[in-house]
């Protein structure tokens, strides 16, 4: 019996790993001028490289070994051998190429905001923080609203919520982008399917620890909370708008009927922000960087399309489509979320 075998992508990164090493060595070889660059080059790829090339070998060994065994038992013996150590090693390129993130197991800001395609946009909006709130119900993970800002339509504007659990970063992370979801609006008379697309930004949250946050440089300014419309839903100015005067960023929340409550959560989405801020600074390769993640919002740029008259998901990142649309938006998003954990992201 064949062991699991790396995934298509895991094996295409190892491939290219392999390469570039060669590369390298070549340029070693030759006098590199910038020698130190190689050899932390070498150093970064020598490991997961030589990994690679046991796991081949030991593969080779297994097929030799099962077609030997139809003839010679004995060698049975070293088959099942071969296997172990093949599976032993697939375990090994994988920590190595997907290392745990250090914030995978912090609780979690979802903010998710209506982008292109006006009232049907706002209303898939509101479909994702429901499919969200499914998903992190079914690991066991607490929801808490945020802020909002909701559509006329249906749906919202925007919407931040917060998930809170051990392990919440690690489920949400990959969710980050553009969603686009081509269905018939039920405002639609003609039948007619429409495109539209709403973004995903993830946040870890960040302590006070992790983020020195300086009060004198936010501005805070309070107003009346309003609904759909510029409706007044309350009569104090219990809405609270912060601006971090460093950086320019602006966070105001308005859904709690306390002033005190909504300064609160406003400094929390703030704190996420400028942590999220602080590791593209320091790693801006990272695919979760909150500006990565939401682009434009354009039809064009998405991670994931939803369509309805085919019941299809499929995730661009990766090339995964699955056909239960229905299950994915009540929450079952493992199968999605776990190959992105595989094939990395």
């Amino acid at each position: 019996m064949a062991p699991e075998p790396l995934e298509p992508g895991l094996l295409e990164r190892l491939v290219e790993m392999e390469k570039a090493l060669a590369e390298v060595e070549r340029e070693m070889a030759a006098g590199g001028s910038d020698y130190a660059e190689l050899g932390r080059r070498h150093s970064e790829l020598a490991h997961p490289v030589a990994l690679f090339r046991r796991y081949r070998a030991a593969l080779a060994d297994l097929e030799e070994a099962e077609v030997l065994a139809g003839s010679e038992p004995e060698f049975a013996v070293l088959a099942k051998e071969k296997q172990e150590e093949a599976m032993e090693l697939a375990s090994l390129i994988r920590a190595e190429l997907n290392p745990a993130d250090p914030d995978d197991q912090k609780d979690v800001i979802v903010e998710v905001r209506a982008a292109a395609g006006g009232d049907e946009a706002a209303i898939w909006a509101g479909d994702l923080l429901r499919m969200y709130e499914k998903y992190a119900d079914r690991h066991g993970f607490r929801t808490e609203p945020m802020e909002s800002s909701e559509s006329e339509a249906g749906g919202f504007s925007r919407v931040t919520v917060a998930v809170k659990g051990k392990g919440a970063y690690s489920r949400f992370k990959y969710e980050g982008g553009v969603h686009r979801v081509q269905r018939v609006p039920k405002t639609e008379a003609q039948g007619r399917i429409h495109t539209s697309t709403a973004t995903v930004a993830v946040l870890p949250e960040a302590t006070e620890v992790e983020v020195e946050l300086d009060p004198n440089d936010v501005r805070v300014d309070v107003f009346r909370s309003t609904g759909p419309g510029g409706q007044s839903v309350n009569t104090t100015d219990s809405a609270v708008r912060l601006t971090h005067v460093p950086t320019g960023l602006v966070v105001s929340c308005q859904d709690e009927k306390s002033q005190l409550q909504n300064k609160e959560k406003a400094f929390r989405i703030l704190r996420a922000r400028l942590y999220q801020m602080k590791m593209e600074e320091q790693q801006a390769e990272l695919s979760g960087a909150r500006r990565a993640q939401v682009g434009t919002g354009g039809r064009s740029e998405k991670i994931r399309t939803y369509n309805f008259k085919e019941s299809r998901v499929t995730d661009h990142r990766i090339g995964l489509t699955v056909r239960r649309l229905d299950q994915v938006l009540e929450g079952d998003l493992d199968e999605l979320v776990e190959a992105m954990r595989t094939q990395g992201s």
